[in-house]
């Protein structure tokens, strides 16, 4: 269910503005997404987990936020990161 460190460095590494970048709203946005993605996988086997479906929705919540100010202070590259990251059809 948790990111690796190593798969963390990666996202890190990928959607980095610039050197030592870890703060920018790309990389919130791209390391919530894979959280995001890992708690989906887990509830198709465990439906019941009420405890963290409450922390997916809590994930989703903020990243959607987070998507918000990125639209707000710059459209290309929001573009460019749901483009990237395949959240919006």
């Amino acid at each position: 269910m948790t990111i690796t460190a190593t798969r963390k460095e990666a996202l890190i590494k990928e959607h980095a503005r610039h050197a030592g970048d870890t703060g920018s709203p790309e990389v919130q946005i791209a390391i919530l997404t894979e959280r995001i993605v890992n708690l989906t996988e887990h509830f198709k086997t465990h439906a019941k987990d009420n405890h963290s479906r409450r922390g997916l929705l809590m994930l989703v919540n903020n990243r959607r936020s987070l998507l918000a100010y990125l639209k707000k202070i710059d459209t290309g590259r929001y573009a460019a990161l749901i483009g990237k990251l395949g959240l919006r059809k």
